[in-house]
């Protein structure tokens, strides 16, 4: 029996694109998560910033074990912020003013569709028969969601 090897080497690869997408997402939303940290005021200040800053630091506690997938199923990562921007769904917001429920709102909205390209790297973790990165992933969606939920529940009152 013959193993067509190129069929491996393309769905490694197709998961490789699709993690490093995730990653720039990752970068992207670590650092506007870190932007609202920084910049959040009004009445719930305290409560923001320090959820904010949570928040971030989970996020950015992913990066290396995303980027570490990719480099196990033989592929290179980013390298640059450049080669962020040119992958990263995610938008930048350099807005001046933006007020805290903006800032809830649009975070919110960044995690949710950060989990939908976790789906779509677990699929592609599938069907390339990659178990360790199928496994981490639901893990992954697991914290984006439950960021997405505190958001909401925070904007209720914002």
């Amino acid at each position: 029996m013959e193993i067509d090897m190129t069929t491996g080497d393309n769905a490694r690869k197709a998961l490789a694109d699709s993690l490093n997408g995730v990653l720039a997402d990752s970068f992207a939303l670590y650092l506007k998560t870190k932007n609202f940290h920084w910049h959040v005021s009004g009445p719930h200040f305290r409560d923001y910033h320090l959820m904010f800053d949570e928040q971030a630091t989970q996020i950015l506690l992913t990066t290396d074990a995303i980027a570490e997938r990719v480099r196990k199923n033989g592929q290179r990562t980013l390298t640059s912020i450049g080669d962020i921007s040119k992958r990263q769904n995610i938008a930048d917001n350099d807005a001046e003013k933006l007020s805290a429920e903006d800032m809830l709102k649009e975070l919110r909205q960044d995690n949710l569709s950060l989990v939908e390209n976790l789906r779509a790297a677990k699929e592609l973790a599938g069907e390339a028969g990659d178990n360790a990165t199928d496994g981490i992933i639901d893990d992954w969606t697991d914290q984006a969601e439950e960021r997405a939920w505190f958001l909401l529940e925070s904007a209720q009152n914002a």
